[in-house]
C-alpha cells in the first residue's frame, strides 16, 4: 500500500475534529452546579446508619409540651433554604423554632421543634409527619406520639324511633377511647317476636365525643301490630347500653277503620283472657256455715189465774 499523500494527511485532523464535535453534540449536557448536590432531613441524634432514629418518637400526658430536633444536612456546594411544616394528626401538633431555615454548604443544622399534646387528647397512639421542602425536593420524616393516661370507654344508644320500614337511632361516645360498636336488634309484637337480629359489628369507628345518626332497615315490618323494638349496643372494654321504642302499625286507606276495630278486638281479647286466667287461678270461696245450736228449754207460761 502506498504511503498517504500530503492531502490525506491534512484531511485526517479535520475528520477527527468533526467526529469529536459530533460526539460532543450527542452527549447529554452536564448538570449546572447552581444548587446543592445532596441534602437530607432526619431526626437529630448522634447515631448514623443503622443506629440512626427512623422517626421522631414522643410520649406524654394530655397538655404536655414535648421537645425534639430535626437535623437538616446540606452536602452541596451552595447554601440551601428549607421550609418546614407538620402534616397529619400528630404533625399538626408540631411547631418549629423557625419555619424557614437556610443551611450553609456542607453544614448540618439542628432545628428545635415543640409538640404540644392537646388537653383533650385520647390516650393512645397518633401519627404524623415533619415535612422539609427545599432544592426542588420534599422529605417527610415520620412522627409518632403516644398519649398516656387512664382510658374510659362509655357508649350510649339514644333517640330510638320506629317509623315504617326503618329503625332510627343515635350512638354517642361518652368516653375518651376510640370505639367500634356492635348492635343487636329485637322486636316484639302482640303475638310474639317479629325481629331478632343477633349482635354484629357496625361499619363505624366512633371517636370520643362523637355522635353518629344511624338507620336500621326493617323491610318486612308488620302491616298491623303494636310492637316494641329494643336495641343493644356493646363495644370492647365492657361497654354496654340498651334502649327501646314502641310503635303501632295500622293499614292505610279505607282499611283504617277495620284495622282499628281489629286492633281493639285484639286488646279486648287479650284483656279478657288475662281476666279469665286470674279467675281460674283462684280457689273457689267456701260458703259460710253456721253451727247448729241446741234448743233452749223454756218453762210453760202459767195461765192467768192458775195457782202455783
Amino acid at each position: 500500500m502506498s504511503p498517504p499523500t500530503p492531502c490525506r494527511r491534512r484531511a485526517l485532523p479535520v475528520l477527527t475534529a468533526a467526529l469529536a464535535a459530533l460526539l460532543y453534540g450527542l452527549a447529554p449536557p452536564a448538570a449546572a452546579d447552581d444548587g446543592p448536590a445532596d441534602w437530607t432531613a432526619r431526626p437529630a441524634g448522634s447515631g448514623t446508619g443503622r443506629d440512626a432514629r427512623p422517626y421522631v418518637y414522643l410520649e406524654g400526658t394530655p397538655g404536655t409540651v414535648l421537645q425534639d430536633r430535626l437535623a437538616v444536612t446540606n452536602s452541596g456546594r451552595t447554601p440551601l433554604t428549607v421550609r418546614l411544616r407538620g402534616d397529619g394528626r400528630a404533625g399538626g401538633w408540631i411547631r418549629f423554632a423557625e419555619d424557614t431555615v437556610t443551611v450553609p454548604a456542607r453544614t448540618r443544622a439542628d432545628v428545635p421543634l415543640a409538640l404540644t399534646v392537646p388537653p383533650d387528647a385520647v390516650p393512645g397512639d397518633a401519627s404524623g409527619e415533619a415535612v422539609a421542602i427545599g432544592g426542588g425536593e420534599e422529605i417527610r420524616v415520620p412522627v409518632r406520639v403516644r398519649t398516656v393516661g387512664p382510658t374510659l370507654a362509655a357508649l350510649t344508644v339514644e333517640d330510638v324511633e320506629v317509623s315504617g320500614g326503618a329503625i332510627r337511632y343515635a350512638l354517642v361516645n361518652r368516653g375518651n377511647a376510640m370505639l367500634r360498636p356492635r348492635l343487636a336488634v329485637r322486636a316484639e309484637g302482640v303475638f310474639g317476636t317479629l325481629l331478632d337480629r343477633p349482635e354484629r359489628p357496625l361499619p363505624l369507628e366512633l371517636a370520643p365525643g362523637r355522635r353518629a345518626e344511624r338507620t336500621e332497615p326493617w323491610p318486612d315490618a308488620p302491616a298491623l301490630d303494636a310492637v316494641t323494638v329494643r336495641l343493644r349496643v356493646t363495644a370492647p372494654g365492657g361497654v354496654r347500653d340498651e334502649a327501646a321504642a314502641s310503635a303501632t302499625y295500622l293499614p292505610v286507606g279505607p282499611a283504617v277503620g277495620g284495622g282499628l276495630l281489629l286492633l281493639g278486638g285484639l286488646a279486648v281479647f287479650a284483656s279478657g283472657a288475662y281476666r279469665r286466667r286470674r279467675r281460674t287461678g283462684r280457689a273457689a270461696p267456701r260458703p259460710t256455715t253456721v253451727d247448729a245450736q241446741p234448743p233452749v228449754a223454756t218453762e210453760p207460761l202459767l195461765k192467768a189465774g192458775a195457782k202455783t
